[in-house]
């Protein structure tokens, strides 16, 4: 059974999407802990990052880089921090969050970002990318 990350890729089910390329897809998180949280996953279906080969991770780096990038240009923020944490679901993914401080980096609190905003913000992410 593919995991909901597949499904998103394969288009089953809506998404945010920032940016894609051929082995990589780059959403909004819809639950985000900042506006603008962006997920990059491969498009391999793999359950743990590090299970990729040394040249797909690095791959998927780049890839993350370019996305984050964008996600800066979009959103007003002092940094972008990168978290793997990779239990929620059963598909290697990088969390990219704008934050202007470490306490901007808390997975148990979620902001509140209405169906227009998070629109507004792929679009901008997009534009960027």
């Amino acid at each position: 059974m593919a995991t909901i990350f597949s499904r998103i890729i394969a288009g089953e089910i809506p998404c945010y999407k920032v940016a894609e390329d051929d082995r990589h897809f780059a959403f909004l998180d819809i639950n985000p802990v900042q506006p603008g949280h962006t997920l990059v996953v491969p498009k391999k279906e793999i359950d743990d990052i590090f299970d990729l080969s040394a040249d797909e991770y690095a791959d998927l780096q780049r890839f993350a880089h370019k996305v984050a990038h964008a996600v800066k240009g979009a959103i007003p923020c002092r940094k972008v921090a990168e978290a793997v944490i990779g239990l929620e679901v059963p598909h290697a993914h990088i969390h990219l969050i704008p934050i202007n401080s470490e306490a901007d980096v808390d997975f148990r609190k979620k902001a509140e970002v209405s169906a227009e905003r998070m629109q507004e913000i792929c679009n901008e992410i997009a534009a960027k990318f």
